[in-house]
């Protein structure tokens, strides 16, 4: 379903002469062929979750650069990692609440029965399972590893 977005975006994106839509698009849509290849070499196919997991690649990584960009006074490279964030996100679904993340946590802690640090993984791999593309496990981790230090 993602794959046909894209196309259509981009076809609706040209007509309307959005260039910088055009343009993160084409990026996106040569990320997934590179993911396409690489997963072909190993027997796989690239799903939906695969897919969403790219796209937050892809905007952490904008965010890095954006954040670079900042800090050495390029307000116009750090804008334009702004607008493709912005655009990459739309295909992203909604992102949970910090509230939501909290109670996901607190419940995947108690149906894995997690008692230490040493049970992380088990906690990160069920909310991983449920939450793929709706939450940043890079933070989740982090309030993961408090909640079971706690």
């Amino acid at each position: 379903m993602l794959r046909e977005n894209f196309t259509s975006e981009l076809k609706l994106a040209m007509k309307a002469g959005e260039k910088r839509r055009v343009e993160t698009i084409r990026m996106i849509t040569a990320a997934l062929k590179d993911k396409d290849i690489e997963a072909r070499g190993a027997g796989k196919e690239v799903n939906e979750d695969d897919i969403l997991a790219l796209l937050q690649k892809l905007v952490k990584s904008r965010q890095e650069s954006m954040e670079i960009y900042d800090k050495n006074g390029r307000p116009e490279l750090a804008a334009q990692e702004r607008e493709e964030i912005a655009v990459i996100a739309t295909f992203l679904p909604q992102q949970m609440s910090d509230e939501d993340v909290a109670a996901a946590i607190q419940a995947a802690i108690a149906e894995t029965g997690a008692a230490s640090i040493k049970d992380m993984g088990k906690v990160i791999a069920q909310l991983k399972a449920r939450y793929a593309g709706k939450m940043d496990f890079g933070k989740a981790s982090g309030l993961v590893k408090a909640a079971l230090a706690g």
